[in-house]
């Protein structure tokens, strides 16, 4: 017997089911309301119709009601907002937002995909500015055409979440003066601050005026005011700051939330409502590394628990591994990706761990387009189990990281990185990818065969006047190099053995860390006992350093920076 079956919302989620529920049964009726005027359009993209690069706001539609109806057999109504769940008589009730006309709708099954809405503050003097949110393809076309008409001195952009850091790129990108303003201390919160700084130079090397550790207490006329007291002029302000699950119809239809807010679902998404599911952005999910609740606003998740719920829906067994949170960004040049737990969330959660930062090619030297990435292995201890890791480069950042979400995924160690096979010929990595060195490094912090100390403690250890070693070449020293750091270049480590203390700690460095690694197992190996390896090396620190130096004015600890 056919069966009825209605879904709120479109997008990744509920077309995604949408789709999947006709896959299964020719028979049945589905239909899918969406309050806007697109029931499908691509979210990720919104941001790249700023800059150009996605020529035209209707380019980002991918399916159109008539389309669903032909190529599916799908009903869907577009300008349609559910705004009420009968549940006792398995109805929605539907408001015509173009005619205003209220009907009623019965169903077997509902799915229900509202996503989530962006975060507006209740700023003083908010109504003085021209203020947009991002959501979907009427609001970039609208920003896009205000910005055209305004033709504004400056666009201010207000959080540093995907949303927020890639409408500021693609405004600068379009030729606009853009200012983001960041509570936190950095932007990206999915990433450590020691590996975001790379992210950080990026951005203000490519003209954005980025505001970190500030936040916006006022609005005056065409006016931005910060709690610091800064205050600066801007014609439009593009808010960025976050999302929330839109779960206001299922809190009035008495379903059970989650955290923050969001519906709660059990591991087949069905609601407290055996005839209710839910999927996408306004549901939590389980993080097994965490073990715990979470809410995760991305796409990839959403689809999977569309294609779950129709499986449910049709007797199909539906597994459930729980979302860690992988994700991958473009920031001008430089890439980004990151999975499951990062540092900060590990040492707030209490566990006991250790990190391995290492930064080494991403393909044969020899290739024109090899470049350095920094990569960062979180792991558990004293288990070595993989819980979370970080990479950022100009290369592909975001295979290493899926090598790593699916490490974790099958319950990895990190000496299991050591051991795996992964493709290689020198325009794609090198013979010992950067999966495996990643592995070798964190076994070895592991086991205990060295020690290491991190960039964020090397101001310190210079302030203190510390035993800091630089094992360079002398061309490498002269160009820049630590005030206050001894030279010694490993080629002549084992002839000036007495330049080097006993009887303190001392700190190896070198570009990246490599050669000064082969630096401390010599020394160890000769009696050494108190010595540390600076992960990340020189060229981590100039980069860890430069961003707060340049927009602080605190004096540097080098006497110049390398990046290259």
């Amino acid at each position: 017997m056919a069966k009825r079956y209605l879904i709120v919302g479109g997008v990744a989620g509920g077309a995604s089911t949408a789709a999947r529920l006709r896959r299964l049964s020719e028979e049945d009726e589905i239909v899918m309301f969406e309050k806007g005027p697109h029931v499908s359009f691509s979210n990720c993209c919104l941001p790249y119709h700023l800059s150009g690069m996605v020529e035209k706001a209707e380019d980002l539609v991918l399916m159109s009601p008539e389309l669903f109806r032909k190529q599916y057999a799908i009903d869907a109504r577009v300008h349609s907002e559910v705004v009420a769940i009968h549940r006792e008589t398995k109805e929605v009730e539907v408001k015509d937002l173009k005619t205003g006309e209220r009907y009623r709708e019965r169903y077997d099954k509902l799915i229900l995909s509202p996503g989530a809405k962006p975060v507006v503050p209740d700023v003083p003097g908010i109504e003085k500015v021209d203020l947009f949110t991002v959501r979907n393809v009427v609001d970039i076309d609208r920003i896009a055409k205000s910005i055209e008409e305004l033709a504004p001195k400056r666009i201010t952009v207000v959080g540093g979440g995907f949303i927020g850091v890639e409408v500021a790129e693609n405004l600068i990108e379009a030729g606009h003066n853009v200012t983001l303003v960041q509570s936190p201390p950095q932007v990206l919160r999915q990433f450590d601050e020691d590996i975001v700084q790379v992210l950080h130079k990026e951005m203000i090397d490519h003209g954005i005026d980025l505001i970190v550790g500030d936040r916006v207490v006022a609005f005056e006329e065409n006016r931005v005011i910060l709690r610091s007291g800064k205050s600066f002029e801007s014609e439009v302000v593009i808010m960025g700051i976050g999302v929330t699950p839109d779960s206001d119809l299922a809190k009035k239809a008495g379903l059970k939330l989650g955290k923050r807010g969001s519906i709660w679902v059990d591991h087949n998404y069905k609601t407290s409502d055996p005839d209710i599911y839910a999927v996408g952005d306004a549901i939590q999910v389980y993080n097994p590394i965490m073990r715990d609740y979470m809410t995760l606003a991305l796409a990839g998740p959403a689809q999977k628990q569309a294609r779950a719920v129709a499986n449910h829906i049709h007797n199909i067994p539906v597994n459930y591994p729980g979302y860690i949170g992988s994700s991958v960004v473009k920031v001008f040049n430089y890439n980004g990706a990151s999975t499951g737990l990062n540092e900060r969330t590990a040492e707030a959660l209490g566990i006991e761990h250790e990190v391995a930062y290492i930064i080494p090619k991403d393909k044969v030297g020899l290739m024109p387009d090899s470049e350095e990435l920094h990569f960062k292995i979180v792991f558990e201890k004293p288990t070595g189990r993989i819980i979370g890791a970080q990479a950022v480069g100009r290369g592909n950042v975001d295979k290493r990281i899926d090598v790593i979400a699916t490490a974790i995924t099958a319950k990895a160690t990190i000496d299991h990185l050591k051991d795996l096979e992964l493709c290689y010929a020198p325009p794609f990595g090198t013979a010992k990818d950067v999966v495996n060195m990643g592995g070798y490094v964190a076994s070895n912090l592991l086991h205990e065969a060295f020690r290491h100390v991190m960039m964020r403690d090397i101001r310190r250890l210079v302030e203190e006047g510390a035993c800091i070693v630089d094992v360079r070449e002398k061309y490498e020293w002269d160009a820049a190099h630590i005030k206050g750091a001894r030279h010694i270049p490993l080629s002549e480590l084992r002839d000036r053995l007495d330049e080097i203390p006993k009887d303190e700690p001392v700190y190896l460095h070198c570009r990246s860390g490599q050669r000064s690694y082969n630096a401390l197992m010599a020394l160890q190996n000769r009696g050494w006992k108190n010595l540390y390896n600076v992960s990340g090396g020189f060229m981590g620190l100039c980069f860890y350093e430069y961003f707060t130096d340049r927009t602080t004015g605190r004096e540097p600890i080098v006497t110049a920076y390398d990046f290259e």
